[in-house]
């Protein structure tokens, strides 16, 4: 059965809109600040983007399974692992941002096959941007219901603009800005980071320490569709469901391939 990217990623966008929406009702209101066993937060609005988004999938292709960060629990690994196709889902990325209501939080969905994201939806419900992408080099930011701006990365600029976690600095980043020479240092939230560099607005995104396969695959898809990469700090590209663990390993995200940043990092290289 061959997949209609387009539609699909059209259908996901709007899910995902739905989603915003009841983030938003939450977010213009007072709400309750859980924890969850790893001590991350949780509000009522992650839960209503969670469920809102599992409704919506379900109607849209219910033969295909689900992910999300809100019920990844309940799914072991023995099932999982023999999923070839299915959606990774974070309701709402970027909790820490929506609890500082600096509006630098996403809500993400991505379809991954075969261990690569073919699909990634990003939206961001205060700034209103919409990211898409599919397989295939689409990549554009939603300007209208009918209006798309493509989305396309620059080569690297001079001083570098590097995209860094607001609200997950680590003191390893430091060393490895120290090797790339004069750059820019912008702090942002949540999946924006790939979003920025998928624009030609960023060149870097550094990540040390921890992150869930749902923090980066949407993203990853919108940057690697509009032309950037995202490896491991060895160089090999990021992947899916190939272990029990849906932690990532340190990986870069960036918008020129011409370079190699990995060898940069490790001071290998001069391109």
């Amino acid at each position: 059965m061959t997949t209609n990217y387009e539609e699909l990623t059209r259908g996901c966008a709007a899910i995902a809109r739905t989603a915003g929406h009841a983030i938003m009702r939450i977010y213009d209101d007072d709400f309750v600040i859980e924890r969850k066993d790893d001590n991350s937060p949780l509000t009522a609005a992650d839960l209503a983007a969670h469920r809102s988004i599992l409704d919506g999938l379900q109607v849209l292709a219910p033969q295909i399974p689900v992910l999300s960060e809100e019920s990844a629990d309940e799914i072991p690994w023995s099932v999982r692992r023999n999923w070839s196709r299915y959606f990774l889902v974070d309701p709402l990325d970027g909790t820490r941002e929506f609890i500082k209501h600096n509006g630098e939080f996403t809500v993400n969905i991505a379809l991954i096959e075969d261990g690569e994201p073919t699909l990634g939806v990003v939206f961001a419900p205060v700034l209103d941007e919409m990211y898409c992408a599919w397989s295939g080099g689409h990549a554009y930011l939603a300007i209208s219901q009918t209006e798309n701006e493509p989305l396309r990365t620059r080569r690297r600029a001079d001083p570098l603009v590097v995209a860094g976690s607001r609200s997950h600095a680590d003191p390893r980043l430091l060393a490895a800005l120290a090797k790339l020479g004069a750059h820019e240092l912008v702090a942002l939230g949540s999946s924006l980071k790939f979003c920025r560099a998928a624009q030609g607005l960023a060149d870097l995104y550094i990540r040390y320490g921890l992150t869930s396969e749902w923090d980066t695959a949407a993203g990853q898809c919108v940057l690697e569709q509009a032309g950037g990469g995202v490896t491991t700090l060895d160089g090999k590209p990021l992947r899916y469901n190939g272990k029990e663990s849906l932690l990532n390993p340190d990986f870069l995200a960036f918008g020129d391939t011409t370079v190699d940043w990995a060898g940069r990092l490790r001071g290998e290289a001069v391109a």
